[in-house]
């Protein structure tokens, strides 16, 4: 089964549009996409993939109510910032009534309209609906290789009204998130590492994908001349690497690290959040974090680095001084 089941990390990126609202003097939505086709086609994973870049997602409405809703979301913030993006497909009911009718509609409220098709062969929808173990929208009556057949014959019309038509056989998520993005003349967004080095006692970011802990270093906290620095200062770093246990571990954990991005990337996920953690994310943990988004950095990564608590052990730092 191709794999097109997936989640992507949310952002917005804007899509090309004519001047059709200059010219009627009007605010609103201004893109439309419509994803239709058969029945385990992708259709979901599209919708996912496209609502996770900042379109406002509809899944399964019937066509006729198209126009109306998007009148309706002409104040909607989400809606207007990114564009609209519907699912519509036989669970909808007639799906062929009036499609072509409210795609025209659609042309006459909105900049940019477009129709994608999603489809996959016979052999494969099978596959899929068996493996998912998911009832067909046509019913349970019949062999899923009639249903199939029936739903084929039933969205042509459909797919001859497509602006885009997209094989989905087998194609895995970042595959058909490009042919997405292809096909709607957008760019994808850079893909990032973001190295976050945080203190333990402050909590653990929650929106990291690996956490590495490097508590079990030794700590130049405890060394009167290194506590009132941090972990970018050189005399920090070249302390930790006095010790064999500093490079060894920061050489298999950068390994890993160079085996996990490109497998991230397989999957549709474009940026990866790595945490470094120490006791208070002042010394061990933003070395570390230099240190890593340097090599990473040099191997062409885009690599954001944050040190989220490393001012927050300041005054205590200066009061021991002080003492």
């Amino acid at each position: 089964m191709s794999d097109i089941d997936g989640n992507n990390n949310k952002r917005q990126i804007d899509l090309p549009c004519n001047n059709h609202d200059e010219e009627h003097g009007k605010q609103g939505i201004s893109k439309c996409i419509i994803i239709t086709g058969m029945s385990g086609g992708g259709k979901s994973t599209a919708l996912k993939i496209l609502e996770d870049i900042g379109f406002y997602a509809i899944d399964n409405i019937p066509p006729a109510i198209l126009p109306q809703l998007v009148d309706m979301l002409e104040t909607h913030e989400a809606a207007v910032n990114n564009g609209i993006v519907a699912v519509i497909d036989v669970r909808g009911g007639i799906l062929l009534k009036g499609f072509e009718d409210v795609i025209t509609t659609l042309k006459s409220k909105v900049s940019l309209v477009k129709v994608i098709f999603l489809d996959a062969n016979d052999e494969i929808l099978i596959r899929r609906y068996e493996t998912t173990r998911r009832r067909h929208p046509l019913g349970k009556d019949l062999p899923l290789s009639v249903m199939i057949s029936k739903e084929r014959n039933m969205v042509a019309p459909v797919r001859e009204l497509a602006d885009v038509v997209i094989d989905t056989s087998n194609l895995n998520i970042q595959e058909l998130k490009d042919a997405l993005l292809k096909s709607l003349g957008m760019m994808d967004a850079e893909p990032s590492v973001i190295i976050t080095s945080f203190g333990y006692k402050y909590g653990i970011p929650s929106d990291c994908d690996y956490v590495f802990d490097v508590r079990f270093l030794e700590n130049p906290f405890y060394c009167p001349s290194l506590r009132n620095l941090t972990g970018v200062d050189v005399e920090v770093q070249e302390y930790l690497l006095n010790f064999s246990e500093t490079e060894k571990f920061y050489n298999e954990s950068l390994r890993l690290i160079k085996l996990i991005l490109p497998l991230y990337r397989k999957t549709g996920k474009p940026q990866v959040h790595i945490a470094v953690g120490c006791t208070g994310g002042r010394h061990r943990s933003v070395a570390y974090s230099e240190w890593l988004a340097k090599e990473l950095s040099a191997d062409g990564e885009n690599c954001i680095i944050r040190h989220r608590d490393i001012e927050k052990d300041k005054e205590k730092v200066s009061d021991v001084v002080a003492g």
